[in-house]
């Protein structure tokens, strides 16, 4: 008799988890965009698998911060950028939101940027790549709903972690080392330290998932599920990044120029084989694809909420910043400086969203008895403490 009264109770639970599926996953997924593959496998090429395990540690806080964005959607129904501009005042939530939409510019450029070395890895030139990308890009999120928007990107993020995770099985299986534990005060690893925590957590994953959890219709009675779907999504995608260090562990430094996909391929071959490259770059296409759509949504909800415009206006905002994206990375540049000083910005920008998400989470007229207290916000501001420390600590002239 109890096992017949539970099958009922776990079917609705498994309805109700499948309902709520998608805004936490996506935003995993897309934290594993262009620039954190080139950061990992920047980490993997420089390192081997002496970063691994801070790439596993880094689990936590993501799942910490993300876990608050999507109960404060759940709980308010509204994004990050609105519930800034009501409970503080416009101009502090446009000094979140506009910033991250400025250094979301550089991460448009290097997601196309990504896009492009993907298929010149297959064989097909950023003139065609690029341009076909930003139509497909447009016809998924051009007037659709969320929901809309959301079925195609499941799949493509299925293909994702497929992709990496058949590239790093072709490198281990030719025999890597694993070192499990390794630190330097050195200024290199340092800054790859907070490069990799500029990769895990990002300001546009805030403003998204509070506002598609709002915009999907999820309440607070499906937290549970929530909480699930970011573990998992967390879990999945620093897996990922161990994935794409392994994969890169081997290949000279000098070899991962990803201003030339030949010499990335022949290195990628040199140490897995001759289906590494196509797997590699089927990755990071997926990666940058998702990526490119998620950061556009989140950063452009972002930016017409915080500024009182009205969620329709999003696309304007949108085109209006993705025009240079799409024209620069059919010039030829270096994109690994480019991708590492973008990941370590990125958790100077952090700053300001991820300390206001922490107090509308902590405000109990707003949240009830879903608010942030005792031991979960002392867990959330010394994870926020930990990531600031580390990005400037990044700055500092420490001795190589």
């Amino acid at each position: 008799m109890r096992s017949i009264s539970r099958t009922p109770f776990r079917r609705r639970r498994i309805g109700e988890l499948a309902a709520v599926w998608g805004p936490a996953w996506l935003v995993m997924i897309a934290d594993v965009d262009a620039a954190s593959v080139i950061t990992a496998a920047e980490s993997g090429a420089s390192y081997g698998t002496r970063l691994v395990w801070f790439l596993v540690v880094l689990i936590v806080p993501l799942y910490v911060i993300q876990e608050v964005a999507g109960r404060v959607g759940a709980v308010t129904r509204s994004g990050l950028g609105e519930l800034i501009k009501e409970n503080f005042n416009k101009p502090l939530a446009a000094a979140a939101a506009v910033p991250m939409a400025l250094v979301d510019i550089v991460s448009y450029i290097v997601e196309y940027t990504g896009i492009a070395i993907g298929f010149q890895i297959l064989g097909v030139p950023p003139y065609v790549s690029v341009p076909i990308a930003f139509g497909v890009h447009i016809a998924v999120v051009y007037k659709r709903k969320y929901a809309q928007a959301e079925r195609p990107l499941l799949l493509v993020s299925i293909v994702f972690a497929i992709a990496w995770t058949a590239s790093a099985f072709l490198t281990a299986r030719r025999g890597i080392r694993f070192t499990p534990f390794y630190f330097s005060a050195s200024s290199d690893f340092i800054f790859l330290l907070a490069a990799n925590v500029g990769a895990v957590i990002m300001p546009f994953m805030l403003f998204y998932q509070a506002s598609a959890t709002a915009e999907k219709g999820i309440t607070p009675k499906s937290l549970w599920a929530v909480r699930l779907e970011t573990l998992v999504g967390a879990t999945i995608s620093e897996l990922v990044m161990v994935a794409v260090v392994i994969a890169t562990t081997g290949i000279r430094s000098d070899t991962l120029n990803f201003a030339s996909p030949k010499a990335l391929s022949g290195g990628l071959v040199s140490v897995a084989g001759s289906f590494a490259p196509a797997f590699f770059a089927v990755g990071l296409i997926a990666a940058s694809f998702i990526a490119l759509i998620v950061i556009s949504l989140g950063s452009s909800w972002g930016v017409v909420e915080a500024l009182g415009w009205g969620r329709k206006n999003w696309f304007k905002v949108y085109l209006a910043k993705s025009a240079p994206a799409v024209v620069i990375p059919l010039l030829s540049f270096n994109l690994i400086n480019l991708a590492l000083g973008l990941m370590v910005l990125q958790i100077l920008v952090l700053a300001a969203p991820a300390v206001i998400l922490g107090l509308l989470a902590s405000n109990v007229r707003l949240m009830g008895s879903r608010s942030l207290r005792g031991a979960n916000r002392a867990v959330y501001w010394i994870c926020l403490a930990l990531i600031f420390v580390t990005g400037i600590a990044s700055l500092l002239p420490l001795h190589r």
